[in-house]
Formats: structure tokens, C-alpha cells, sequence
């Protein structure tokens, strides 16, 4: 086997405080907040003068986390990516949750778009798509069933 388990899923952000509030309101909990830098993290991101700061987010089971991270330095000027959900290479993360409904529109206060309309699957489940901080896009499913 060359795999033990799924780590973590990391995620660029702009605003750490703002999409830490994101991820809180959907379910997750903050597990720790640290700053890095020094040597081995920018020979890790091939990146001179890294300084950034990192917050871990843990799903309810305790099985999945999301890294949040925001760069003090170096500055990059590219701004998120909008594009859409076909498009390679833009990260989409999906939950499970409750009710797709009240979890929209808890997300929403803290500024999350619906990319499509949340659309049924038979009996299946109901799944929407969300664009979240950094313009990550953010599955939701209701299961029915």
C-alpha cells in the first residue's frame, strides 16, 4: 500500500478570519491556528521569504480536515479564481449535511453564492453548489434516503 489515509485538503485563502467564520457555520471546527515560516517552508513551497499563517478546520467525525491558509509574504496579485465548475484544476469540496436549505442560508451571510439551483437525484439526495471563500466551490448534499 503507498497510502495511509487523506490528510487534509488545502485552500488558499485572503481573508483567514472570514473563511475560518465560513467553514465554522458549516459544520466544521477550528482544530488549531499557527504562523509559519523559515527554511523548510519555502523549500517545501518553493517560495523564498514565506511567512503565512495556517488555520485547521476538522469535520464533525473527526475523519476530514481543511487547511486555511493565508500569505503574509510573499504577496501574489492574482486574484481567486471565478470559473466554473467544469473547469480543471478548481478545487470543489463536497459535505454531507442535514438540509442543503438552512445550511444555504447560513452560508449566504457570510457570502456564499449558489453556482447552479440545488437539483434533486431521484430519491437520492438533493445537491447544490456553493462558491465560498477564494472562490472555492463547496458541495452540498441532503440525503434522502
Amino acid at each position: 500500500m503507498t497510502i495511509h489515509r487523506m490528510d487534509h485538503v488545502g485552500v488558499v485563502v485572503e481573508d483567514l478570519a472570514a473563511a475560518i467564520a465560513f467553514f465554522v457555520e458549516l459544520g466544521l471546527e477550528l482544530e488549531g491556528e499557527a504562523a509559519v515560516e523559515g527554511k523548510w517552508v519555502d523549500q517545501l513551497l518553493a517560495l523564498d521569504g514565506v511567512r503565512a499563517d495556517i488555520a485547521t478546520m476538522r469535520t464533525p467525525d473527526g475523519h476530514g480536515r481543511v487547511e486555511l491558509s493565508t500569505f503574509r509574504s510573499p504577496v501574489n496579485a492574482n486574484p481567486a479564481p471565478r470559473e466554473p465548475v467544469n473547469t480543471p484544476g478548481i478545487p470543489r469540496l463536497t459535505f454531507v449535511v442535514d438540509a442543503v436549505d438552512d445550511v444555504l442560508g447560513r452560508l449566504r451571510a457570510h457570502g456564499a453564492e449558489l453556482v447552479g439551483e440545488v437539483a434533486r437525484y431521484e430519491d437520492y439526495c438533493r445537491y447544490g453548489y456553493v462558491r465560498g471563500p477564494a472562490g472555492i466551490i463547496i458541495g452540498l448534499v441532503e440525503e434522502l434516503a
